[in-house]
């Protein structure tokens, strides 16, 4: 690997003059509020999803993936609704 790398291009073309404004342009121009960004895009939930890791059997996966699209809300869903009750301590 002492080979020598090829130089890499311009990534833009050389201009006299600023950019052309065009509609296109101004879509992809940033919103600022201030001097505050405004964030485009799908707005943040207000009860986000959290990754977690779960080892079931195959057999109870290969179900419910069979059961068709949505079936990870559909789990999500049924394990809502099975929520263990608060335990009282004895003692």
């Amino acid at each position: 690997m002492s080979a020598k790398r090829k130089q890499s291009g311009r990534n833009s073309l050389p201009t006299d003059g600023p950019p052309e404004i065009t509609a296109s342009w101004i879509a992809e121009a940033d919103l600022r509020r201030g001097k505050a960004l405004v964030r485009r895009g799908r707005p943040k939930l207000q009860n986000p999803r959290k990754l977690m890791s779960l080892r079931l059997p195959q057999s109870v996966i290969a179900k419910w993936k069979a059961s068709g699209p949505g079936w990870q809300t559909r789990m999500a869903e049924v394990l809502e609704k099975s929520k263990p009750r608060a335990r009282r301590h004895v003692g």
